[in-house]
């Protein structure tokens, strides 16, 4: 018996959350910055207000100690090094946005940071900032970084010049990654059942932080390589930051279950001598997501509610589109509820100090997305689509200038877009887009049109010579689905997305052009999934999650008539389910513990075992002879039943057929 399909049906699950150590540099044709981009990157200069330091000074500001030198290992692997990107020192090249490499310039200023006197950061050890906030007791630790290494080498440096205390409690901001994977570095799962260091979090975190992604999760990773940029070397013509960080570190991940849920906006804890009052904002920026407030400092969290740029309204990994109006009315609820702040800190980028520069910072935050709301309605309820929307719409100048209000991370762009897909979905009402060719099938008919490759060269070649990148790789993207080996097609594709790339303003769209640049050239990643890194994530995930990423891997064409039942008895955690087939769709239902469940044969494993065949760390032959293990009824049902479901390993093409 060959229990490797279902180990890679419910593993593939996780990819979202996994991904390997950046690439060292290697060699690329990259290409330098045309003309026609150096005078994009001028206009840039001259648009912004780049004399303005303001942020400069209050990202070094309560500076205790800079982390000149950063390295995390995991084992004898190097996933992580902040000096790297030292090259930011330096003004900004033809090659990058002059406004995002200011950002990324203010993102690489590391180190542990006074907030105020019993409130720290330690910022650039990771995309998010973990914060430390003094107790009676010990320390509280808000956001724990993406990896348990990142998260242990921010607490050593914190450590070595903050007094060495306890961790008297955890505080989970939101259901991302990066704000909870390090949490197995601050305290063990032991600590926090025996009450030893509480936990807390939003209603619905763990909910939200282990099934966000899982049913999508092959597709939103293999799109998170090119929005994050992770196979790109590090330089001045590659990876330079995301716009919300500088990157997150892909070490090993884990989570632990809250012990106490704040299920009520207004809600107040006394945490370690610390009060702290809630506000629950959730289907914001993550589904499952607060920001707090605390009295005697008179200082308020963010979380990621807000911060230094416009953030995604969609994200380009993919995920359902965010409603921007509750997002706005939410800013504007914290605005009015914690109104006496006099510093603001968050869970990315640089503090705040000072009300009047709080309240106008957040009515700013506010506003940017009710305005992408309210004016991409306005435009489609006048009849344009979500393309001419994207195009026409523009930013007040009091919101264009504003450098907290750029679209570093989402874009205006994108942004509009969105809107409209939350309202009106992806049909914009025009026929001839209610049943288009696929891209493959109309390449080659659109190439036939333009007088084959070389009609479809000469255009190309005229628009990448004149600036006009858009159209160049409108065209060219045709010619390379119908002759997927034009070398000369790939290659001057890649010349139109780089230029592309090196003008974007946002993060996610430069890396999302260099990645693609880069694979026409180099083809997709060949890199594997690395599943033992989640292992601690997904001990804590309910096996049913698993089981729903299942039923959408199952091969319909070869499950029609197939009718076997197949039981799975958990002996550990006292559950079991009843898997079956039927009209193509695959079915599961847990079974009352005690009750025989109707099946062909029967699979008993501990969730343990079924998390390490997940993971890769036990092989066949130690699974097969395990005593946590058994069937009872024809392996080789169980087998054929397995078989019916994909195996994706999520590095499909993207830019390529």
């Amino acid at each position: 018996m060959n229990l490797s399909p279902l180990a890679l049906c419910l593993a593939a699950s996780a990819l979202v959350l996994t991904a390997c150590s950046r690439p060292e540099p290697v060699p690329v044709p990259k290409g330098e910055a045309s003309a026609n981009t150096v005078a994009a990157q001028q206009q840039v200069r001259d648009t912004l207000p780049f004399d303005d330091e303001t942020d400069f000074t209050l990202a070094r500001r309560g500076l205790i100690a800079a982390a000149e030198v950063i390295d995390i290992h995991r084992g004898e692997e190097r996933i992580w090094s902040a000096q790297q990107f030292d090259f930011l020192a330096e003004a900004a090249p033809d090659t990058a946005n002059p406004s995002l490499w200011r950002q990324a310039q203010l993102n690489n200023l590391r180190g542990l940071f006074e907030v105020v006197p019993g409130i720290y950061q330690l910022r650039g050890f990771d995309l998010a900032n973990m914060t430390l906030i003094e107790g009676e007791n010990g320390w509280i630790v808000v956001d724990p970084l993406t990896a348990k290494e990142s998260a242990h080498a921010a607490l050593e440096f914190a450590f070595e010049h903050l007094e060495r205390k306890p961790i008297s409690a955890i505080i989970f901001t939101h259901a991302h990654i990066d704000h909870f994977g390090g949490a197995l570095a601050v305290a063990s799962l032991k600590q926090v059942q025996n009450g030893e260091v509480p936990v807390i979090a939003p209603e619905h975190f763990m909910e939200a932080a282990t099934s966000e992604n899982i049913i999508a999760g092959v597709a939103m990773g293999r799109r998170t390589q090119l929005m994050y940029g992770t196979e790109l070397p590090v330089a001045a013509d590659g990876y330079i930051g995301s716009g919300l960080g500088k990157g997150p570190v892909m070490g090993s991940f884990g989570i632990l279950p809250p012990s106490r849920v704040i299920e009520e906006t207004g809600e107040r804890l006394t945490i370690d001598g610390v009060e702290m009052v809630f506000q629950l904002t959730p289907e914001t920026e993550s589904p499952s997501e607060f920001t707090f407030y605390l009295p005697q400092y008179k200082a308020f969290c963010g979380a990621e509610l807000v911060s230094r740029n416009m953030h995604n309204i969609y994200t380009l990994r993919g995920a359902q589109a965010r409603d921007a109006l509750r997002w706005s009315h939410f800013i504007d609820e914290a605005r009015q509820m914690f109104d006496e702040s006099e510093v603001y800190f968050a869970s990315h980028h640089w503090p705040l100090w000072g009300q009047g520069e709080i309240q106008d910072f957040l009515t700013k935050q506010r506003d940017i997305y009710k305005y992408v709301h309210d004016q991409t309605v306005r435009w489609f309820n006048q009849g344009l689509n979500a393309e001419e929307i994207a195009e026409r719409i523009t930013l007040p100048e009091s919101l264009a200038q504003n450098w907290s209000t750029r679209g570093y991370h989402g874009s205006l762009k994108h942004n509009a877009k969105a809107v409209y897909q939350f309202y009106l979905g992806w049909y914009d009402g025009n026929p001839a887009n209610l049943d288009p060719l696929p891209i493959e099938a109309k390449a080659g008919r659109y190439v036939a049109l333009m007088g084959g490759s070389e009609g479809v060269m000469a255009a190309a070649q005229q628009a990448v010579d004149s600036g006009e990148y858009r159209w160049a790789a409108e065209l060219l993207n045709h010619l390379v689905f119908a002759e997927p080996e034009h070398q000369s097609a790939r290659a001057l594709l890649a010349q139109a997305y780089r230029q592309l790339g090196f003008q974007a303003e946002a993060g996610s769209w430069r890396n999302s052009y260099l990645v693609a640049a880069q694979e026409l050239q180099q083809g997709a990643p060949k890199r594997g999934v690395d599943l033992a890194a989640m292992r601690d994530v997904l001990a804590q995930t309910s096996v049913d999650k698993f089981f729903q990423s299942m039923a959408v891997r199952l091969k319909a064409e070869e499950a029609e008539g197939v009718d076997t039942q197949v039981a799975i008895r958990f002996s550990d955690l006292n559950q079991q389910y009843r898997l079956w087939v039927e009209n193509a769709v695959m079915h599961f239902r847990a079974v009352p513990v005690g009750e025989v469940a109707d099946a062909d044969v029967t699979l008993t494993l501990t969730q343990p075992l079924l998390v390490d065949m997940l993971t890769g760390q036990l092989g066949l032959s130690e699974t097969l002879f395990s005593d946590s293990l058994s069937v009872d009824g024809n392996p080789l049902t169980l087998l054929n039943f397995f078989r019916l479901f994909d195996q994706p390993d999520g590095r499909f093409n993207l830019v390529t057929p």
